[in-house]
């Protein structure tokens, strides 16, 4: 059977159950899904040439990384090439271009230290997203950064806050798409502070600085993450999860962004993903697989990950929630990681677009529980991967695992020869 013969006859099984599938291919096109850049150097950046600092860590020396803008960019056209859907760019302060000889320090950052980034972006039609880099930099005083009782330190990183929010909204003028901007630091204590309020408290204070730069709020959207535990900060994060909520729910325009990695090993963001839906207008996600902790694995098709997808449709959050991806993994060819992770979103959204919501949303309302663990369960072994395969063809993209055929010769061709 051809692949259209074999969707024709998924779609009608599909259809016997209310769900159309022609209609959930063309959602799926529709939404974007933003790509992070730091998997292709292992978060190395540009603009420093020490190693990473302040609760990140790559493991893994694979050859053929990229170690210049040109070869980053050739190899996230690469990755995207074999993956389908629509996509955005997302980008760390640390990837900035600089010209020979004009570096700045991140503090001084301009929107021009970003334009060979936005003209890449434009020209496959993509929006781009932004992190201020408060990390791998000899301005983290003692491991801290807008939480440091040091002014000068904390001076530093507010002021680059301030230029990434200028950053922001000229990637969103530039682009025509909105931009989230995403605040995350790994400041924290080691072993038992003795005092918690004090540094959350000049943790608050510099972000509302930061957000005092003005900026418009239909362009950028200010997000702050968080983290229950960092490399080299195990018994205390300034940014937990209840602070940023708490941030996020008491200032306006400003959004909660959760990162699947950055909670307890029992903790999982599809439960949380509705509950926040009550109460903020949209949120953010870090799409990641944390393997007994916050480790950064390549997204996989796995449960939680298909559950945070359905978490998202099943709320009719598709126009509120603001998907990216973030791991790295330095072990395996990078462009196959990149490959393997954003394919699996996709299917994950696939799936839940695949799914009777409301039929099943029903038998829930009504107390029909058997019936109802009955029907999830029977879903299970719909003929998923035909209607997964129409759509990458659709895109024009492999349907199948062949695309693993251009990343060997991506590899033997190009990563090899670096």
């Amino acid at each position: 059977m051809t692949t259209k013969e074999r969707y024709e006859s998924a779609k009608q099984m599909y259809a016997a159950i209310g769900v159309d599938t022609d209609a959930a291919i063309a959602k799926l096109k529709e939404i974007p899904i933003s790509v992070h850049c730091w998997q292709g150097d292992d978060v190395k950046g540009f603009d420093q040439d020490g190693p990473l600092t302040g609760g990140i860590q790559t493991t893994g020396n694979y050859p053929g990384k990229a170690t210049t803008p040109e070869q980053l960019m050739a190899d996230l056209d690469k990755a995207m090439s074999l993956c389908p859907g629509k996509k955005k760019l997302n980008l760390h302060a640390s990837y900035a271009i600089f010209e020979p000889g004009e570096a700045v320090d991140r503090d001084k950052l301009e929107p021009k230290h970003f334009a060979k980034w936005v003209e890449y972006a434009k020209e496959r039609n993509m929006g781009i997203d932004f992190n201020p880099t408060f990390f791998s930099h000899p301005m983290m005083k003692d491991g801290l950064t807008l939480s440091s009782p040091d002014e000068e330190t904390r001076r530093f990183w507010i002021n680059h806050g301030k230029v990434c929010i200028r950053i922001s909204q000229y990637m969103a003028e530039e682009t025509g798409v909105p931009c989230v901007m995403n605040i995350w630091t790994g400041d924290g204590y080691k072993d038992v502070p003795a005092d918690r309020m004090g540094p959350r408290m000049r943790y608050k204070e510099a972000i509302e600085e930061i957000l005092s730069e003005p900026f418009d709020r239909d362009k950028v959207k200010p997000c702050v993450e968080s983290k229950v535990f960092g490399i080299g900060v195990e018994s205390f994060t300034a940014g937990s999860a209840e602070f940023t909520l708490s941030f996020a729910a008491t200032h306006e325009g400003c959004l909660p962004l959760m990162d699947n990695g950055h909670y307890h090993p029992t903790e999982v963001v599809s439960d949380k993903i509705p509950a926040l839906l009550c109460f903020y207008p949209e949120i953010a996600l870090h799409i990641t697989r944390p393997v007994r902790w916050d480790s950064d694995h390549v997204v996989l098709f796995d449960d939680e990950t298909k559950e945070i997808a359905k978490e998202i449709v099943r709320c009719d959050g598709l126009d509120r929630v603001y998907m990216a991806l973030d791991f790295f993994d330095a072990s395996i060819n990078r462009i196959s990681a990149w490959t393997v992770g954003i394919r699996s979103w996709e299917k994950a959204l696939l799936n839940a677009l695949c799914t009777p919501n409301a039929d099943l949303r029903k038998l829930q309302d009504e107390n029909k529980l058997s019936e109802l663990m009955m029907a999830q369960e029977e879903m299970k072994t719909m003929p998923f991967g035909d209607v997964w395969m129409q759509f990458c063809e659709e895109c024009g993209v492999p349907a199948d695992k062949s695309w693993f055929a251009e990343i060997t010769k991506y590899e033997d061709e190009v990563l090899s020869k670096r």
